[in-house]
């Protein structure tokens, strides 16, 4: 670290922001805050009395069911708290989900075909053309979650001083790709199981029979590829590699001859062709067993919209299916797999690695489920629904509102689930009063989630950039790379608050049977 970096952390908007962040709790603790803060508000409204009328819900004379908070003091919701405990955590939507994919992701990360197939993706890229691969590739790399930070970043850097550019543009174009792209992809993958599974509680609370469909947002994610692919294009040759200057290579700690610039062995290449093979194999007998005989994942019995409800669902299982099978294919040809014991010590490895997202699950699914019990949630949403409908705001407006709340809390706390387990249980059933869709509401808080993950110093991997960047620049300081994202951070949330408005205004498609508008059932 550079001898003027704590002034710049203690100075200005970027000091500020930096203390705020740090006097906020860890994200396993700030729930345990908000319940308190929940079993509070509920005494207190229960007491008052505050009630609002259900409007999917009638009784018996066909009139709207009241429905008032509840104390979570309550003598039922105590008993509710201990007696459930142990389901309230493993009947958690996301939990499933996640370690699923996982269990096959893991076996994908630890073969080193995460790893290899981004050195692939960047290394072969013309010189005209590294900035584009780099960011398209850094989108993708998404899917092999922290790899992509701790090996394409890097990596960029790498290659852009080989190409004779600035190494500090390279970190920042793959930077502005993996966490201010987030969301954005090719393909559904974890992050896309991870948060349906919350905002199915959340639908839950109108539409208890609502399903999550994890590819509910596909089309949305590929849209937001190709928007911000031009963005980080732009930014990084016409604004930060400019302002950069001519990089010294004396001032570097980093032999770049000696250094790997992404070249693959034979092995490794024969390793991608297998793992290739593989994923075309899983698509290929999923593609057979939901339109060959019986069509299992077709319910042909079902109204129209609803016949392919059996292979959203099994998309789950497809991705940890192919993530497995890629992955061992790879590392029977590197080596790293040498038998099928391998592979499970794998699969164990990874869900050592999600030992501190159980820990978060289980304060996160109490936040979650003693929401839903005191009823605040609800008549959160119907009530904030029909202040937004007597605004008579264009829908666009108030989901464009939506972006910036979730980017403006997303300077203060990084964690994707954290924010939209607090966010959903009111934000959906509010959106769907107003007949906007769950996959709709979703989108538009990932698109707001990502922008601002590149310049708040408390996103989890801003050191490990940071200090990824002084490799090249002793001197280079958080002001500095902080300053350096904003351009990306304003333009990313520009465009795609003008996406998300359009999108929603014309009401496309987000996904496979994933529409934005919605009508409630009975409606």
């Amino acid at each position: 670290m550079s001898d003027h970096q704590p002034k710049e952390l203690n100075s200005g908007i970027l000091g500020w922001i930096e203390r705020t962040g740090n006097r906020l709790p860890d994200p396993v603790f700030l729930f345990l805050w908000l319940i308190l803060f929940l079993v509070i508000a509920s005494v207190l409204l229960s007491s008052m009395g505050v009630s609002a009328l259900h409007p999917t819900i009638k009784d018996s004379a066909g009139n709207a069911t009241v429905i008032a908070v509840s104390s979570l003091l309550s003598a039922e919701n105590i008993e509710k708290l201990f007696v459930d405990m142990p389901k309230t955590m493993t009947h958690f939507h996301p939990l499933g989900y996640v370690l699923i994919v996982m269990l096959g992701a893991g076996v994908a990360e630890r073969t080193g075909l995460f790893s290899s197939a981004m050195r692939a993706g960047v290394a072969s890229a013309p010189k005209m053309l590294l900035t584009p691969v780099v960011a398209l590739v850094a989108m993708i790399a998404n899917l092999a979650a922290d790899a992509a930070y701790v090996v394409l970043i890097p990596l960029a850097g790498i290659l852009f001083a080989s190409a004779g550019r600035h190494p500090i543009a390279g970190i920042a174009a793959a930077f502005a790709g993996v966490s201010g792209g987030f969301s954005a992809n090719l393909l559904p993958g974890q992050l896309d199981a991870l948060l349906f599974g919350i905002t199915e509680s959340a639908v839950e609370l109108l539409v208890p029979t609502w399903d999550a469909n994890i590819a509910g947002n596909w089309y949305f994610i590929m849209a937001m590829t190709f928007v911000f692919l031009p963005i980080i294009w732009y930014v990084t040759d016409k604004i930060v590699e400019p302002r950069l200057g001519k990089f010294n290579a004396k001032e570097s700690t980093i032999d770049i001859s000696a250094e790997d610039q992404g070249r693959l062995s034979e092995q490794q290449r024969k390793g991608l062709k297998r793992a290739g093979l593989a994923v075309l194999a899983v698509i290929a007998f999923w593609v057979y067993i939901t339109l060959g005989p019986g069509t299992p994942l077709i319910d042909e019995s079902a109204v129209a919209t609803a016949q392919l409800s059996p292979f959203y669902k099994s998309l789950v299982a497809g991705f940890f299916v192919m993530f497995l099978l890629a992955g061992w294919a790879y590392g029977s040809a590197v080596g790293t797999v040498k038998d099928h014991r391998d592979v499970v010590t794998m699969m164990a490895d990874s869900m050592k690695d999600m030992a501190y997202y159980l820990v978060i699950v289980f304060t996160a699914a109490h936040f979650v489920v003693m929401f839903n019990w005191s009823n605040m949630g609800i008549i959160l949403a119907i009530n904030g629904a029909e202040f937004l409908g007597s605004t008579d705001l264009p829908m666009p407006v108030l989901i464009g509102l939506m972006i910036l709340i979730a980017a403006m809390i997303n300077i203060f706390v990084g964690s994707a689930s954290a924010k939209w387990a607090i966010l959903a249980p009111v934000m959906v059933p509010m959106f769907m009063l107003l007949g906007v869709s769950p996959e709709m509401a979703t989108a538009a808080y990932r698109m707001g989630d990502g922008a601002t993950n590149i310049i708040t110093p408390l996103m989890f991997y801003f050191p490990l950039i940071l200090a990824f960047c002084q490799r090249w620049k002793p001197e280079f300081g958080l002001g500095s790379l902080t300053a350096m994202m904003i351009p990306y951070s304003i333009w990313m949330l520009v465009l795609g608050l003008l996406m998300t408005m359009t999108w929603i205004g014309l009401d496309l498609p987000l996904g496979p049977g994933a529409s934005a508008s919605y009508v409630l059932p009975g409606k």
